[in-house]
């Protein structure tokens, strides 16, 4: 079994980039599209900008599960849209009230407070759509609503929305490990982890043991990301980050660093990426580039 040389995984992450950025541009309203600013609102959030890492997932795992990637653009434009949805929304004053993301003035801030709801709106809805309709997936009817019910689930109350309610209850309360591992996994994890079965579902021959394997490297590496954001919001500056440094601390909100310490945290993290590099050996060589993004995971800077 090989390891990834850096430059290759960097390589495909730049033109993962590149590819899901054209995808991205293709199926979103055109600027001068009536209701205009409604549209501009909507590409200001998603395009030139992020690490657009949920679609880099789909399409690795493409490549482990011999996928091609035109049929992945509509999957990868999909998360991507729900996840700069819930962006917009997390900036508003009523969740976490920031006013800087992706090194930028947020949606409400750059337009106003009504048209970032609606933009998020918009964006949440744009997703279903394109799993639903979009020609280029060569998928069969069953495939798309297998699909639409994967991102409808790790979305909704059951998902990011319900990771997200209880991380609003959870400010200036003591969780314990459990618990703040549960709302992650909700919260960050369950969207991560749409990214990974979304290619899953386009294979419909796919063993059911590579689909679980698949699913729990998604889940490692969702707690993984989430441990690692915690650690940079108080190791890392704005600058780097690209959003406010620090405001999980100023708002009290329960962190890893917090629970178990910055070097429990940092193990954690590692445990995690040994835990989603183990459940890929199966999968042999052809699971390098996923095995490689778990270590960017836990050593990325933003």
């Amino acid at each position: 079994m090989t390891s990834t040389n850096p430059e290759r995984l960097k390589s495909f992450m730049e033109s993962c980039r590149e590819r899901v950025e054209q995808a991205l541009e293709r199926r979103l309203p055109a600027a001068d599209k009536l209701p205009a600013r409604l549209h501009q609102a909507m590409r200001y959030s998603v395009l030139d900008g992020g690490k657009r890492l949920r679609p880099i997932l789909t399409y690795a795992t493409g490549r482990a599960l011999d996928v091609p990637l035109d049929v992945l653009d509509g999957p990868a434009c999909a998360v991507e849209f729900i996840h700069a949805y819930s962006l917009i929304h997390d900036d508003l004053p009523a969740m976490d009230d920031d006013d800087l993301r992706r090194g930028k003035p947020t949606c409400h801030v750059e337009f106003d407070e009504a048209t970032a709801i609606l933009a998020g709106d918009a964006l949440q809805t744009l997703a279903f759509e394109v799993l639903a309709t979009d020609p280029q997936m060569n998928a069969t009817a069953a495939q798309r609503v297998a699909m639409i019910d994967c991102l409808a689930k790790a979305s909704g109350s059951g998902g990011m929305v319900g990771g997200q309610a209880i991380d609003l209850m959870s400010v200036g309360l003591q969780l314990d490990l459990p618990a703040l591992e549960m709302m992650h996994i909700y919260k960050t994890g369950a969207l991560i982890r749409a990214s990974v079965r979304l290619t899953s579902l386009a294979c419909p021959d796919l063993d059911d043991e590579i689909a679980a394997r698949l699913d729990h490297y998604a889940k490692c590496i969702g707690l993984a990301f989430q441990i690692q954001d915690d650690i940079l919001d108080e190791e890392s500056d704005t600058a780097t980050l690209g959003k406010t440094q620090g405001k999980d601390r100023a708002q009290n909100k329960p962190t890893y660093p917090a629970l178990l310490g910055m070097s429990g945290a940092k193990q954690k993290a590692r445990e995690m990426h040994e835990d989603a590099v183990d459940s890929l050996r199966p999968l042999g060589d052809k699971a390098e580039l996923l095995r490689t993004l778990s270590l960017f995971i836990i050593q990325r800077r933003n």
